[in-house]
């Protein structure tokens, strides 16, 4: 048997709570458990059938483990044994810990259509082999359908249209793909974009079956229509990997994620934590649990989940969630709540717009217009959530919005902000858009 401090289960959120722990306790001895030979960026997958061109390019180096001290066993974590602090292994190894982490992260949703069993109909694994075999097989496609206009569908679409002769096409059940992240014109923006890359976009659209003998030909929609395809993705979502914390005995919650208090630590056992996809979340704004999974939050809660093994140090603030894409060429991001959230939870809001060009003066080589939308509380004033599209400076843009509203900053604060700017980077000071949408919502909070 092996012994270790802390026995951390999992891949990309395990990684980050191991560096967290050295880094606060540096005389434990951590030992990070996985199941996969590799770590793939999860992020970054769709980029791998166009942008990046294989997933060898998209993977997180193990040298991070070896820089921090951290032992790295690969393996199949089977059974915990919370009364004995051991683990073992499907080949028989056993860990004994004095703290435990479960980062076992999530898997792709695959929905009970019939025909979803079919060949060349794929979920979205985190898998290297899996996910290198995909990509072999789209050499000979001719027809893609991918099924689910989030952002792993949208993504998909427009990576798989690089390089290739082929017709893709996104099926969405809502009237708008990326409706769960963002509000109606900035989707409407999004799927413009599709568009303009040559994807075929079919929102309002329910599949009804996968249809073929062996493999796929084709996907049947709810009234009758059939759409060609030798290949099919499922993007439509991911659920919790909890298998192994049910059968340890750990308390779940919301959408089957782990049970956890502020500091990350399981409402069951105060030896074992829990952080990322398989960890429930609560909203920064309500409270309550939301199913929203994001490397961000999910590297945010292992840091804290870290920190605090041996003394709790940092609390968790619930989920804000940023979100942030490229679409042909055209960012978009979000941080916080969409206007449609806070007028469906009955909020009293202020909503404000500008648009600027990301350089100064917009005849810059390569300027690209910025849009920016904030929703202010009404009683308040405090910035509840903001979206933008534009170029390349949109994902640290919702960025800071993030921050201002993690740090309850209002309309009056945001004017007085004080932005670096340059020609070639930003837009100009007077017409920054976070900061002039701020200045439109100053009289508008006080009437």
């Amino acid at each position: 048997m092996t012994k270790t401090d802390v026995l951390v289960l999992g891949g990309l959120s395990g990684i980050t709570a191991g560096i967290s722990c050295r880094r606060h306790y540096p005389d434990k001895k951590v030992t990070l458990i996985r199941k996969e030979g590799t770590v793939l960026v999860p992020c970054g997958i769709p980029y791998i059938y166009g942008t990046v061109g294989s997933p060898a390019n998209n993977v997180v180096p193990d040298g991070l483990l070896e820089k921090n001290d951290i032992d790295l066993v690969k393996g199949e974590a089977v059974d915990v044994d919370r009364e004995r602090k051991v683990v073992t292994l499907a080949d028989g190894q056993t860990f004994q810990y004095d703290k435990l982490v479960f980062a076992t992260g999530s898997m792709p949703l695959v929905p009970p259509i019939p025909g979803v069993d079919k060949q060349n109909v794929f979920p979205v694994k985190k898998e290297f082999d899996y996910l290198g075999c995909v990509l072999d097989g789209m050499a000979a496609v001719k027809d893609l359908v991918i099924i689910g206009g989030g952002f792993i569908g949208v993504e998909f679409a427009d990576e798989c249209r690089k390089g290739r002769d082929i017709n893709v096409t996104v099926i969405e059940a809502l009237p708008h793909c990326l409706q769960m992240a963002m509000d109606d014109e900035y989707c409407a923006e999004a799927e413009a974009k599709l568009t303009e890359a040559g994807v075929t976009v079919r929102t309002n659209a329910k599949v009804e079956a996968i249809i073929g003998e062996t493999a796929v030909r084709a996907v049947r929609l709810a009234g009758g229509e059939e759409i060609k395809a030798d290949m099919v993705i499922l993007g439509i979502g991911a659920v919790p990997n909890t298998v192994l914390a049910e059968k340890a005995g750990l308390e779940l919650g919301f959408r089957k994620t782990i049970k956890v208090d502020r500091y990350m630590r399981t409402y069951t056992d105060p030896d074992v934590f829990a952080c990322g996809d398989c960890a429930e979340k609560h909203s920064f704004f309500t409270g309550r649990p939301v199913g929203v999974m994001l490397a961000s939050i999910a590297t945010a809660e292992a840091r804290i989940a870290g920190s605090n093994l041996f003394s709790p140090v940092h609390q968790n603030c619930g989920a804000v969630s940023v979100f942030s894409t490229m679409i042909n060429g055209r960012a978009f991001g979000v941080a916080g709540l969409t206007e449609r959230m806070a007028r469906q939870a009955g909020m009293k809001i202020v909503v404000t717009t500008a648009e600027a060009p990301d350089t100064h003066p917009g005849g810059m080589p390569d300027s690209c217009l910025t849009r920016v939308k904030l929703i202010f509380a009404k009683d308040t004033g405090t910035l509840l959530g903001g979206a933008a599209s534009g170029g390349r400076s949109i994902g640290e843009m919702v960025n800071v919005m993030s921050a201002c509203i993690m740090h309850g900053m209002t309309a009056d604060a945001i004017t007085q902000f004080q932005m670096g700017t340059h020609p070639a980077l930003t837009s100009s000071p007077i017409g920054y858009p976070i900061v002039n949408a701020a200045c439109k919502a100053v009289l508008p909070l006080r009437d």
